[in-house]
């Protein structure tokens, strides 16, 4: 038996200039870290010939073309294993809650089909195969940060060039100023899950009229990376997150909606620096920055919404468990 252990994504600024319909004209970047939050990939040997693939559901197949699962077909077909498998896959948090959790499924999947065929694999390659199989091959109409972030883990400045390329820079912070990041950092729940595809495709097809907008959130990327150097001002951190929040919100294609607002003016009247609806928007996880002393009333504003800690996932995705029996 294999096991891998994936991180969820956190992403600051800069969501949506890695997008096609940006990147393909210019540059976009994303400043992002992996959370201490996870997806877990079993893969082992299966007596029957089929394969079975446990999730929310069970399937058990006799032919790849027969799996439903796509994000599992998929890395079953491109790493080349067929039948006598078994593969369970468990998360912390559940899908479309803003955290990329379909591409560190993908991404540990992939990492666990490996390791089950005795090969090492680079984060680099399970970041490329992983944009294959959901952008190329499945035409999910989504970015690239999610695939390299939870490959990588750590805290990065990433890239996305023109002829396709990405660029993946650790960003270089004082372990003091990341303390302090996950000190200050409250993630709630919305108790709302949405449909990112659908906000994706709408923001693709209307980049064109929101280029100036995405430009800025694609700069804002760069100077919060910079801020975090050096001496690490986390005050100014939160104030830039602030105005990412502005940036984003007038882009409009339903990222943000009325009750979200109201939770977030609650929680800036309460103490609040800044703060991010993660993921391509709409629902899921708010994030927000704040001193320690102000938490405990933004948790009252807000109505004690279910949290989830914040703590940076160093290591990106990797195997944590393989058996002393298992076949190739």
């Amino acid at each position: 038996m294999i096991i891998t252990q994936t991180p969820y994504r956190v992403s600051f600024a800069g969501g949506g200039t890695d997008l096609p319909a940006f990147y393909e004209k210019e540059d976009g970047a994303v400043l992002s870290v992996g959370v201490n939050h996870h997806m877990y990939v079993t893969v082992s040997p299966r007596f029957e010939r089929t394969t079975r693939i446990a999730y929310t559901r069970v399937e058990i197949c006799e032919k790849i073309d027969d799996i439903e699962h796509t994000l599992a077909r998929e890395a079953l077909r491109i790493t080349e294993l067929g039948p006598h498998v078994e593969i369970t896959t468990v998360g912390d948090v559940p899908a479309g809650t803003g955290m990329g959790s379909s591409s560190s499924l993908t991404v540990g999947l992939l990492q666990a089909l490996y390791a089950y065929r005795g090969q090492v694999t680079s984060a680099r390659k399970l970041a490329e195969e992983s944009c294959r199989i959901e952008i190329d091959v499945l035409k999910k109409p989504i970015g690239k940060q999610d695939q390299y972030a939870a490959a990588f883990g750590g805290l990065n400045y990433i890239t996305f060039h023109a002829n396709g390329a990405v660029s993946v820079e650790p960003v270089p912070c004082r372990p003091a100023v990341l303390q302090e990041v996950e000190k200050r950092t409250i993630l709630c729940y919305t108790g709302k899950r949405r449909d990112a595809d659908t906000i994706l495709k709408a923001q693709s097809e209307g980049t064109k009229d929101r280029f100036p907008i995405l430009r800025e959130m694609r700069d804002l990327a760069a100077t919060m990376r910079d801020t975090l150097t050096g001496a690490g001002n986390v005050d100014e951190f939160a104030a830039q997150l602030h105005h990412g929040w502005e940036l984003k919100r007038s882009l409009g294609f339903g990222i943000t909606s009325s009750s979200v607002d109201d939770w977030y003016t609650a929680a800036r009247k309460a103490g609040a620096q800044g703060g991010k609806l993660l993921g391509a928007g709409g629902g899921g996880f708010l994030l927000l920055m704040a001193p320690p002393e102000r938490h405990e009333a933004i948790r009252e504003a807000l109505g004690r919404p279910r949290e989830i800690p914040f703590e940076i996932d160093r290591r990106g995705s990797r195997v944590i468990f393989i058996s002393d029996r298992y076949a190739f």
